[in-house]
């Protein structure tokens, strides 16, 4: 009979499946340079994420900071195919640390403790100004409100709704373009483009040539 296996092979299984989120504990890693800025993005509360643990999609009731995946959307951005190693691994994420896939006690552990948000990340008070601004007309709380009332008040709520994914368009080329932020910075600082998590709502947003934006119904193929 094979025995339980009880350490790491490097099957790169771990990294591959998904990328981590950041606890309290894994600030420094941030203001140290290890982990990038533009190395981030945030997901905000009320946003339909994966769940790892559970397996499953969920609205999220918490603010969490994960570290990018790659483009292709496999895996880590960290994560190297060719040597199935980690670039960071000395200076990985306490989540990532905690990962044993034989016995997951201690990764439950630390997924248990406090979670870093944005106020541990960023620490700019003009950045925040308009991180709040952007919450108040941009949140997920509102934008499903909107959504609902398509069917009960047709236009006026559709137009409602563009005008969120607007400000939330502007406010994205605004932040680089006048504070001098690198613009990969900005899915940390803002979260990810409406544009793209709309479909969480079931809509889709086409860019017309005027620049304006048009509102349908994703293809469920899509």
């Amino acid at each position: 009979m094979e025995r339980p296996r009880d350490h790491c092979i490097r099957c790169g299984e771990c990294c591959l499946r998904s990328s981590p989120s950041l606890q309290i504990t894994d600030a420094p890693l941030v203001y140290e340079g290890v982990i990038k800025r533009s190395d981030l993005y945030s997901v905000r509360v009320g946003e339909l994420v994966w769940d790892n643990i559970r397996d499953e999609l969920k609205v999220t009731d918490t603010e969490l900071i994960k570290v990018r995946e790659k483009g292709s959307g496999e895996g880590c951005v960290f994560y190297d195919d060719a040597e199935k190693a980690c670039t960071i691994y000395g200076h990985r994420p306490a989540q990532c640390k905690a990962l044993a896939c034989w016995d997951e006690s201690e990764f439950m552990r630390v997924y248990a403790k406090p979670k870093a948000g944005r106020k541990e990340i960023i620490h700019d008070h003009t950045l925040f100004r308009l991180i709040d601004e952007h919450e108040k007309r941009c949140a997920y709380a509102q934008l499903d409100k909107c959504v609902k009332k398509i069917e009960s008040d047709g236009e006026k709520a559709v137009e409602n709704i563009l005008q969120i994914l607007k400000f939330d368009h502007d406010i994205r080329c605004l932040i680089p373009e006048k504070l001098g932020v690198d613009s990969d910075e900005i899915d940390l600082i803002l979260g990810r483009s409406l544009t793209k998590t709309i479909a969480m709502f079931g809509l889709k947003v086409v860019r017309k040539p005027d620049g304006s934006f048009f509102l349908t119904v994703l293809d469920s193929s899509s």
